[in-house]
């Protein structure tokens, strides 16, 4: 029995680490991953996109500055009855009628017309700062959209890291409980050891194979999950480079730490240009009232003839330059300064409300980070505690002095010891990706 559980977890091992002929094997460590999953993620595609947008609105804009130019032409097939429906028209002789009776008659018309503004009232100019502060929001939404999936990644990278040291755990832990068993039954042959005690071990092996089978199925679904991140097939191989490790933190007191996410956070950078977007729309809105001049002209030629239009005695032409003054619109034009005033408003209130929920954040992510650390460190010192027990119990086996339960009682507390670790170590990195996040920081070290 205990050969057929021992090469189930030599399968289980073999099974979850990926083999470097394995189609499609990526290898990859934190900062490759994160670096993948931003390349190519539709989160960070569509905020690229985005950008773009605006990118083209500010072209839209620029172009109401420059003339407008277009070339127009006409070919026009016509017949005009008006005359035959004049006062008297039937009194006439019949000659001079039917004379008068409209033939039809072609009209050909070409032309080049020019819209020039010569004076907006700095509405051109507003409206491009409006289309430039909007460009630049949608650029920190782009390294929102980053940092929050390298938070992700981050933390599923984790995950993956701690899922493969657990099964490796939950592997060597079986190992012993087979072992054990093996000595066990040994020693029940040779007449030293009770049948009660084989039952035990075997006992003890049986319910370590749930934990393989969960430890095998955190390593699926933690890849699989990175690999989704990675724009990947689910299923694809992948094998992590790097290990857990506890790193130090950042020392500095909360007032700076504060200063720094308030200072760095994409968030708080998208109100802040949204209180200058909405600033420029009042400009904007402002600008509606003001007087506008623009400059209208055009030059071609017309004729019934299609010979004719290259005769520039057929040619004609015109220009102007009209002066705009709005007097009244039914209150529009201060409904858009009454809204631009209070979106205003609004836009400080929401950066002021952030403020406070970044320190809140900042404070919590602190408190999580020293607490990781407080409970890692217990659970370390609780290993070579739980190490000098087995190996005593083990020791005073072979002698007769222990028995299978105290074996089984030592090995179940090793492992929640070492479990207790390794999660502490997962933990403790997790708190601080999140800690350089809301810090505005790359979340990966």
């Amino acid at each position: 029995m205990h050969v057929s559980v021992f090469l189930m977890c030599a399968f289980l091992s073999a099974a979850a680490a990926p083999s470097d002929v394995d189609e499609g094997l990526l290898r990859v460590n934190l900062t490759q991953a994160v670096r993948q999953a931003v390349a190519r993620h539709p989160d960070v595609e569509k905020a690229r996109a985005a950008a773009d947008l605006l990118k083209g609105k500010i072209r839209e804009v620029k172009a109401q500055a420059y003339p407008e130019i277009n070339l127009v032409s006409d070919a026009l097939r016509m017949r005009d009855p008006s005359l035959l429906n004049a006062s008297g028209i039937e009194n006439f002789p019949a000659e001079l009628r039917n004379a008068l009776i409209p033939k039809g008659v072609n009209l050909f018309d070409y032309s080049v017309t020019v819209k020039q503004p010569l004076y907006t009232a700095g509405k051109v100019g507003t409206a491009l700062r409006l289309a430039s502060v909007e460009a630049e929001s949608s650029l920190s939404e782009i390294d929102r959209a980053e940092q929050d999936l390298a938070l992700e990644v981050t933390k599923a990278f984790y995950d993956a890291l701690w899922a493969r040291e657990y099964e490796k755990l939950v592997i060597e832990t079986q190992r012993q409980k087979v072992d054990h068993a093996a000595m066990a039954r040994t020693r029940f042959e040779n007449g030293v050891a009770t049948e009660v005690d084989v039952l035990r071990s075997e006992v003890a092996v049986a319910n370590g194979k749930p934990d393989l089978v969960r430890a095998g199925n955190a390593i699926r679904q933690s890849r699989a999950q990175l690999n989704y991140l990675l724009v990947r097939p689910i299923d694809a191989p992948l094998e992590l480079e790097g290990e857990l490790s506890q790193r130090p933190v950042d020392e500095a007191d909360f007032a700076t730490l504060a200063a720094e996410a308030i200072r760095r956070r994409p968030e708080m950078h998208s109100l802040r240009i949204a209180e200058r977007s909405a600033a420029v729309r009042l400009d904007l809105a402002k600008a509606e009232s003001r007087m506008r001049a623009d400059f209208a002209g055009g030059y071609g030629i017309m004729s019934r003839m299609v010979g004719n239009l290259a005769d520039r005695e057929y040619a004609k032409w015109n220009m102007a330059v009209t002066f705009t003054l709005p007097l009244f619109d039914g209150f529009r034009r201060s409904g858009l300064v009454y809204q631009a005033t209070a979106a205003q408003r609004q836009a400080r209130l929401d950066r002021e409300k952030l403020e406070q929920q970044v320190k809140l954040g900042l404070k919590q992510a602190v408190d999580e980070v020293n607490a990781a650390a407080a409970t890692l460190a217990a659970a370390q010192a609780t290993v070579g505690q739980a190490e000098r027990v087995l190996s005593m119990m083990q020791n005073n086996y072979k002698w007769g002095a222990a028995t299978t339960l105290d074996i089984v009682d030592a090995q179940t507390a090793l492992s929640v010891a070492r479990t207790n670790v390794l999660r502490g170590l997962h933990d403790h990195a997790v708190a601080r990706a999140n800690l350089r996040w809301i810090l505005g920081r790359t979340p990966q070290e």
